[in-house]
């Protein structure tokens, strides 16, 4: 059903696993709604499975944006994202749907939320290369130390063991963008935030079961097809969570259960980082036990809306 709301967004957020795509696509059948995802891997092409993209039966039935956007040795980052979210959630709302924005990388997400400010800064590749091969050969915290000494503020703020952020920081700073202009503009969005949650244990059970299902479908050979098509293990996209580990037992580094494991290790931490972008106290965040979570995300959403258009009649918007 369409909404009176101006400018109207629903948001479903949570861990990894917690069942965010199945109940946005239950709520946008509902509501005559639109997918926006919020994956910073389902943008690549071609890797279907570890992402846990969307089948094409659901594509079909619910229109699903930012997804398979770019080539898999394609860059792709914040400000590409942020601009093709916008994009595509003005489309969906000209076209008279409900746009639903959907996933669990955090920093897209808020990125669209809050409004941030993105540095329109390109990646530069030859760069990126030198720093690596300075973490290679001198450790990490060599680079960090390069990023402290060009922009002390900005290493405040990033994780001194994630390299592509470290890298990242130092490309915008290179540029001259530190501390350039307010790091936020309020968009105007009619925010509603529903975000799944689940016991930890349960949620590695889920995880768990998932990795396996997925290499049942064939994850194995959609690593083994990327990497014959000429898609280097050390590309952006060939790092993410099973991707790297499958294609060290393609190379004959490790096992395939040394892999699968790994995987579902992996996977574990990936989940456990995400509660650092969606706290547990957040005011913002209605937070439903996932499960049997339909019917209450249903009567949130109805009641939202509901509250909306008696607020347009009630002030004659």
């Amino acid at each position: 059903m369409p909404t009176r709301l101006s400018d109207p967004l629903v948001v479903i957020l949570g861990p990894t696993a917690t069942g965010k795509s199945h109940l946005a696509m239950q709520l946008a059948t509902k509501f005559n709604g639109q997918i926006i995802s919020a994956d910073s891997r389902q943008v690549y092409s071609s890797m279907d499975i570890g992402t846990a993209k969307p089948s094409h039966a659901d594509q079909q039935a619910i229109p699903h944006h930012v997804i398979n956007v770019v080539d898999p040795d394609a860059s792709f980052g914040l400000q590409m994202f942020k601009s093709l979210a916008i994009e595509a959630y003005r489309n969906v709302k000209c076209d008279g749907n409900l746009p639903f924005l959907v996933g669990g990388t955090g920093q897209y997400v808020w990125a669209v939320l809050e409004g941030w400010q993105v540095p329109d800064v390109p990646p530069n590749e030859t760069f990126r290369r030198r720093l690596e091969t300075l973490a290679a050969e001198s450790g990490v915290d060599a680079v960090f130390e390069l990023l402290a000494s060009v922009d002390n503020e900005a290493s405040d703020k990033v994780d001194p063991r994630n390299l592509r952020r470290i890298i990242r920081a130092i490309e915008i700073a290179r540029h001259g963008k530190r501390n350039s202009g307010p790091r936020t503009i309020d968009p105007g969005f009619d925010n509603l935030i529903i975000g799944l949650k689940m016991d930890r244990q349960r949620l590695y059970k889920r995880i768990d079961d998932r990795v396996d299902e997925m290499m049942a479908s064939g994850w194995l050979d959609e690593v083994r097809s990327l990497l014959a098509r000429g898609y280097d293990s050390c590309l952006a996209s060939m790092t993410g969570v099973g991707y790297r580990e499958l294609s060290a037992h393609i190379h004959g580094d490790i096992s395939l259960d040394e892999a699968v494991t790994k995987t579902k290790f992996r996977t574990h931490r990936y989940a456990r980082q995400q509660h650092a972008w969606f706290r547990a106290d957040d005011p913002r965040i209605r937070w439903i036990d996932a499960g049997d979570e339909m019917d209450l995300a249903t009567t949130i959403l109805q009641e939202w809306l509901d509250i909306s258009d008696r607020q347009v009649d009630n002030t004659g918007r």
